[in-house]
């Protein structure tokens, strides 16, 4: 039994003990997203494939599997998968754009250094893939911040629902701007943790500081940061004003109706 074997053990244990059905769920939904993941890179290895069509259809798998199978399929759920939906079709565009005008598309000079002895000739554009790799690091983000700002203003509504829209819109920036920070922290965190030891290394070698905040490998790691960070923002508004919107659209037909 390999040491990975032992640790995703672990996990499911832990999962399954601490989470109950909840986690045992959770555990599922995570293998389908690692299924998802691996049959999205087998067939971006066709040549003749769009590797950012692809990902689109394996981020819509996996935020409906996140929300749906987790969270269960109700008017909070489907809010969230559209605000999720909106905003990665705003997104998506952005990260092109910036992959572009960046150039940080392919592998870097240590990258390269490492994979010297394989051919790089196998017909894949790698703008798109850079910019597939940034979708999938975004979708998580946005999509558990859809849901947390929907799941709360569906509650307050339940409770106080003489809300006027606007009330409930600021309601919900107020929710999504307090989870704001630590979203923002988490992404910093995880993409700067993994090279951390690359960090490490340009400073040991005596690299400048101008010289490692031009690498391209270092280059990739802030533009997706940066570019998380924007998806985890444009989803706050998006999905308050439709939770908004959807309830209190229901709202005033329901007046209209007695009336």
């Amino acid at each position: 039994m390999t040491t990975i074997s032992v640790l995703a053990m672990i996990l499911f244990v832990l999962m399954s003990v601490i989470g109950g059905k909840k986690g045992l769920l959770s555990f599922s939904v995570m293998l389908i997203h690692v299924s998802v993941i691996i049959v999205a890179v087998l067939i971006m290895t066709d040549p003749g494939a769009s590797p950012i069509i692809i990902t689109l259809i394996a981020s819509v798998i996996i935020s409906y599997v996140t929300l749906y199978l987790i969270n269960g399929k109700n008017k909070k759920t489907q809010t969230a998968f559209v605000a999720t939906m909106m905003t990665m079709v705003v997104l998506v565009g952005l990260i092109h754009l910036f992959v572009l005008l960046t150039n940080v598309g392919g592998f870097s000079t240590e990258e390269v250094e490492e994979l010297s002895i394989y051919s790089f000739y196998f017909g894949v554009n790698f703008t798109e893939v850079i910019t597939s790799v940034i979708i999938l690091s975004t979708i998580g983000a946005v999509t558990d911040e859809a849901i947390s700002v929907a799941s709360p203003m569906y509650e307050l509504f339940k409770y106080s629902p003489n809300q006027s829209r606007k009330e409930l819109f600021n309601s919900g920036m107020q929710v999504g701007i307090d989870l704001l920070a630590t979203s923002a922290n988490t992404l910093f965190f995880a993409f700067f943790g993994s090279y951390l030891a690359l960090l490490v290394r340009f400073f040991d070698m005596g690299y400048h500081l101008s010289e490692v905040l031009n690498a391209k490998v270092f280059v990739q790691e802030i533009v997706t940061i940066l570019l998380s960070g924007m998806g985890v923002l444009l989803i706050v508004p998006v999905t308050a004003y439709l939770t908004a919107y959807r309830l209190t659209t229901k709202k005033e037909s329901d007046t209209s109706i007695n009336m």
